[in-house]
């Protein structure tokens, strides 16, 4: 019997020890290695060293960012003996709650009975001084069955007195209000401290099972995709003209502004910035069928709708002189930028950031030059007369790089001046970009209707028609031969019944369709020094006298 016991009891102390190595906690810490920033979210990579009992155990890492994506979440590692990683699971760990400061609490009690105390003298002030506007506005007597009018020659005392009282009542309501103004901003201030310091924003906490033949250490690695954090690209073109002599010369530098909120400070990592996005979707959308019927018109149930002095010659000097004199200190030269190696292949491009860097998790931007490039632009003035008749000078320049230019701002600079600010859309590798560098004073522009026809028919279902005729004169003001683009543009139809024709005294144009907007064309030719173009351009629309025409801008395919 005492054996059987024994027996059970020994069964009993073996499950029970099973359980409790089932149920071994080991609280890791782990530090942010690597982050790889995305245009909408981050991917994070977490390292870790835990010593590890033998048996099974969970590895609780704790105090990560809430907007962590559990569907991101993996785990790995390497251990000097036999580990299996078992399931891994990503807990919400609740906000703490700190006990609020006394004082603080005190402080705010007494400014707000102070503005609620002042906040009837604003009322009683208001209500006096609407008061005294009524009475201003109303003579006597309209305020009582048994006021009589006043005398014209008391007039000038009420006027007196009903000014002093409007005076005197206003300006004690705009200190009122200024005292007002102090006391919330106090209290903003003070309630915005005390909610800072009374909870933490949540956190997650990570839980991985895992089971050792021996124990001894376990290196993991934990990477993840967290919302908050994006970069954005901008750029800086500087470009020197070099005149008329020289060969112009732009400098092109690509930014990575990171930015992050998620929460946790990313402190001495290794940064890269990529330019894929990872919430965008992994495959082409389905498209769906779409059935066409007649327009119903809606129904309207109601109508009612509308040279300085020269110096005295000094004394040689001797060598011993010299000797002592110190060395000369060497000219000042630019200080280099330090920029960031582009990794790429055929489908990808991300921007490795030189050394370990810090970003910090308060929303703060932080800056990062990524590239850059010295290039021979191609120059040109362009000119779009129809909307103004400026002309602006063009530089024309190649990406070159394995890796696109994602659409952004672009800060211009022109001889080491600013010009302002343009704007990319995405340049994929291989393809060219023209850049804005201000307005080319030195090309006068002028455009002026020639001629205006429209006919107005005398019968039902003659032919109306328009025409239009301009003209367009470019001089050029410079030494030097400039090249010049001028886009212009005519109405186009897809109905039928509308016909527009160019007329023969049109300038045959250079580019007939420019970026495939129909209807938009351009003459490009080299302007000699003091030479003044001139461009005709002549067109006649015909439609039904008894339908209305109007002319719309087309919409664009954005890219």
């Amino acid at each position: 019997m005492r054996l059987r016991v024994l027996a059970l009891v020994c069964v009993s102390s073996i499950a029970l020890s099973s359980a409790w190595a089932k149920e071994t906690i080991v609280e890791a810490t782990s530090t942010i290695d690597g982050v790889i920033v995305h245009p909408d979210a981050a991917t994070v990579t977490r390292r870790a060293t835990i010593d590890l009992p033998a048996g099974a155990a969970t590895v609780l890492l704790k105090n990560l960012p809430f907007a962590l994506d559990a569907d991101w979440l993996r785990v790995s590692g390497e251990a000097n003996g036999r580990v299996t990683i078992g399931a891994v699971e990503a807990r919400l760990a609740p906000a703490e709650t700190q006990a609020p400061d006394t004082a603080i609490e005190s402080k705010l009690k007494q400014l707000r009975g102070a503005r609620e105390s002042l906040q009837v003298t604003l009322d009683t002030l208001t209500a006096k001084q609407a008061m005294i506007a009524r009475y201003s506005q109303a003579s006597p007597e309209k305020l009582g069955p048994e006021t009589r009018p006043l005398a014209i020659g008391e007039w000038s005392a009420a006027f007196d007195a009903i000014a002093s009282a409007l005076t005197k009542t206003g300006e004690e309501l705009r200190g009122a209000h200024v005292k007002a103004k102090e006391l919330d901003d106090e209290i903003h201030a003070l309630e915005a401290g005390t909610g800072a310091r009374a909870t933490r924003r949540p956190s997650r906490e990570i839980a991985i099972a895992v089971e050792s033949a021996s124990g001894g250490k376990l290196q993991l690695t934990l990477s993840y995709l967290v919302s908050g954090a994006y970069w954005r690209p901008a750029y800086d073109a500087r470009l020197e003209t070099g005149g008329a002599e020289g060969k112009p010369q732009l400098e092109f530098i690509r930014r990575a502004a990171v930015t992050q909120n998620t929460g946790e400070d990313w402190g001495d990592v290794a940064l890269s910035v990529s330019t894929t996005r990872a919430h965008r979707g992994a495959a082409a959308p389905d498209v769906q069928p779409q059935r066409v019927s007649f327009y119903e018109p809606p129904i309207l149930y109601s109508e009612k709708l509308a040279a300085p002095a020269a110096a005295a010659p000094e004394r040689p000097m001797r060598k011993a002189e010299i000797s002592r004199m110190p060395a000369p200190e060497p000219a000042p030269a630019p200080v280099a930028q330090q920029t960031a190696a582009l990794e790429s292949n055929a489908f990808q491009a991300s921007f490795k950031i030189s050394g370990r860097v810090g970003v910090p998790g308060d929303g703060t931007t932080k800056s990062f030059i990524l590239t850059a490039r010295r290039m021979t632009p191609t120059l040109a003035a362009r000119i779009a007369p129809a909307l103004d008749p400026t002309a602006f000078l063009e530089a024309r320049i190649l990406n070159e790089e394995d890796a696109p230019l994602l659409a952004g701002p672009v800060a211009v600079q022109r001889d080491g001046m600013h010009v302002g600010q343009s704007r990319i859309a995405f340049v994929a590798p291989g393809e060219a970009v023209e850049l804005g560098f201000g307005a080319d004073d030195k090309i006068k522009v002028a455009r002026a209707p020639v001629k205006r026809v429209e006919n107005e028919p005398s019968w039902f279902g003659q032919t109306k028609y328009e025409t239009r005729d301009f003209k367009t004169t470019v001089t050029n003001l410079h030494d030097f031969i400039v090249p010049v683009t001028v886009v212009d543009q005519i109405p186009f139809s897809e109905n039928t019944a509308i016909t527009v024709e160019t007329l023969p005294q049109t300038t045959a144009p250079t580019t007939k369709q420019i970026a495939d907007k129909r209807g938009v064309m351009g003459w490009s030719f080299d302007a000699k020094p003091r030479e003044t173009k001139e461009l005709r351009l002549a067109y006649r629309v015909k439609w039904p006298a008894e339908r209305d025409i109007v002319t719309q801008p087309a919409p664009i395919a954005q890219r």
